[in-house]
């Protein structure tokens, strides 16, 4: 099978090369506009070449210019599209990829508003028309702080059942925190400047969130085939900028020009809101969970990006959080509702049920809670998870279908987020119009 590379835009689309896969083309297909994004894709392909674990190979076979969406549309059918770009354009390559009976592997978020979301359907319906598969990267769901969460909530003895909660009180909450300039690999990343530029990348609040929409109902409600029209309500939504300044956005763009809409959207003060934060309360199958992200400049000295989660259960809560003392590493807690001596004998005797399935793993008492020790070797980097989803991908693709519970999951997390951006939008229009009123 060929790989083909559609305007490789954010340095996600790299990362499936970091490997090879039996079965699979060395020979790269890349099409995109001519510019920096593209270029700096083919540096970091040319760069793991030359790593020496693992050993890769990659060849690529370049067309840049006018017309490269057409003329990606007449390789062969059957061919692997990765996209990971501007969001914006999303829709329409994922439209057109499977209109061409290809098979597409795109980066989060395929849909950033309402239009994105009806034309995400259609694609889907187009995708089981042709035999094809769909699928997004959800590298999330191969973390393993994330993994041993879902496991101990399947444990009835020592997680009970999971909580309705309430909107004050939600049973689930997924909160994260990102920043514009950081490094992947020992190296600076640069965003392009499109990239803070909402109307092209998207909202926070339907952005990183999709791999927090994914999680809850990947954990919550595991192999369920979910219905977002019967299933999901939004209760309410809000969006917030990230204020950033002009040096700032050079700095981290490496002086690329502001977009057309930032420029024109820039106060006085040369002063850029990005609105890359948003959160919101929702139910699901009548749970009440909690979605946050935020985006900060830049990470304080000896920390990074972060991830909080937070799942209750009748019996005990599943929490991951960062932990100071631990260099800010995500540490996972069981936290008992009751303390008692016989909830602790049957915490041991269901853990051990799970070390035989992850040797290494344990407990240790922490105040109150216990923490699950992981050992190092089931730490994976972030950059490392995105071969994993590739390989569950070429899974589907061989076997010709996903499970049945895959594709209404996708929609559902989607209608999720865009219906969270929708909500967010009508209550800010209600506060300026009480505003002007007033």
């Amino acid at each position: 099978m060929q790989l083909i590379a559609l305007d490789p835009g954010h340095f996600h689309a790299s990362l499936v090369q970091q490997q090879m896969y039996p079965g699979i083309d060395s020979i790269i297909k890349v099409f995109a506009p001519e510019g920096p994004e593209v270029t700096q894709y083919l540096h970091r392909v040319a760069a793991y070449n030359n790593q020496d674990n693992p050993i890769v190979h990659w060849e690529t076979d370049v067309y840049t210019g006018e017309g490269y969406l057409q003329k990606m549309l007449e390789s062969a059918p059957g061919s692997i599209v990765v996209l990971a770009g501007s969001n914006r354009l999303k829709p329409a390559y994922i439209r057109h990829s499977i209109q061409t009976g290809m098979h597409v592997l795109a980066d989060k978020p395929m849909a950033i508003d309402a239009a994105g979301f009806d034309s995400l359907k259609v694609s889907f319906a187009g995708a089981a028309a042709g035999k094809v598969q769909l699928f997004d990267i959800m590298t999330e769901r191969y973390a393993i702080h994330n993994v041993l969460q879902k496991e101990l909530s399947l444990m009835p003895v020592l997680f009970g059942t999971l909580q309705q909660g309430s909107q004050g009180e939600p049973a689930v909450i997924k909160k994260s925190v990102h920043h514009f300039k950081k490094a992947v690999a020992g190296k600076a990343v640069v965003r392009p400047g499109w990239y803070m530029d909402v109307k092209q990348q998207g909202e926070g609040i339907v952005d990183v969130t999709t791999h927090l929409a994914d999680l809850v109902q990947w954990t919550c409600f595991p192999e369920q085939v979910l219905d977002y029209k019967k299933d999901i309500h939004i209760d309410r939504a809000a969006t917030w900028p990230t204020v950033m300044s002009l040096s700032q956005y050079h700095d981290v763009t490496n002086g690329a020009a502001l977009t057309p809409s930032l420029a024109s959207a820039m106060g006085k003060d040369n002063l850029l809101k990005i609105y890359a934060n948003g959160s919101f309360d929702y139910t699901i199958r009548g749970v009440h969970a909690h979605i946050a992200v935020q985006w900060d400049y830049e990470a304080p000295a000896g920390t990074g990006d972060s991830h909080y989660s937070r799942m209750q259960g009748s019996k005990a809560a599943l929490v991951i959080k960062q932990d100071k003392q631990q260099n800010y590493l995500p540490v996972l807690y069981i936290s008992p509702v009751s303390a008692d001596a016989a909830y602790q004998e049957q915490l041991k005797t269901q853990f051990h049920a799970l070390e035989q399935k992850y040797p290494g793993i344990a407990l240790k008492a922490a105040g109150k809670d216990w923490e699950v020790v992981i050992p190092e070797q089931y730490i994976r980097k972030h950059e490392s998870l995105f071969g994993m989803v590739m390989q569950q991908f070429l899974e589907y693709v061989r076997a010709g279908h996903m499970p049945a519970w895959e594709v209404p999951g996708m929609l559902a997390k989607y209608y999720t987020t865009t219906q969270a951006l929708a909500v967010a939008k009508r209550m800010e229009c209600r506060i300026d119009s009480r505003r002007r009123s007033g």
